[in-house]
């Protein structure tokens, strides 16, 4: 079964992609919880219109993104953590941590675009990534230390 789908959907596509996924997985989720719709001749039409109408704004979200992926690179966050003398860390740094310490530096992203590789439960230097775009990935630079 085809289906286009209507929303970003994490391991298998984003907004208006075209993609190919199991009868029962597109009947039984991605239809009913409106992520995606079938993708017959009419609806492939619609989404053609749709795309062309769109192509000026999606070129000012990627340079809008890369602009953003620039400054992050500059960056380094400082996460204050509470600590033992060892420097491991009580409970971990989390997604929702680093979002509001960007935020505190004016930097606006969701918690739900950073993506942290292995979790940080000792003080020091780390990496999260940011998928700012499709096409744009940011590495966000982060420092823990203890207060």
């Amino acid at each position: 079964m085809e289906v286009i789908l209507i929303q970003d959907l994490a391991n298998l596509g984003f907004k208006n992609d075209i993609v190919k996924v199991r009868d029962g997985y597109g009947r039984n989720y991605l239809l009913p919880q409106k992520i995606a719709v079938i993708a017959n001749e009419s609806n492939r039409k619609q989404l053609a219109e749709n795309l062309k109408q769109q192509a000026h704004k999606a070129a000012k979200l990627l340079a809008d993104a890369q602009a953003l992926e620039a400054k992050l690179a500059e960056t380094v966050i400082e996460l204050k953590v509470k600590a033992n003398e060892d420097g491991k860390i009580f409970g971990t740094v989390t997604t929702t941590a680093i979002s509001e310490a960007l935020k505190a530096q004016e930097i606006l992203i969701d918690k739900k675009v950073i993506t942290i590789a292995e979790p940080i439960k000792q003080l020091g230097e780390y990496t999260a990534q940011a998928r700012l775009h499709r096409e744009v990935k940011a590495d966000i630079k982060l420092n823990v230390v203890a207060e």
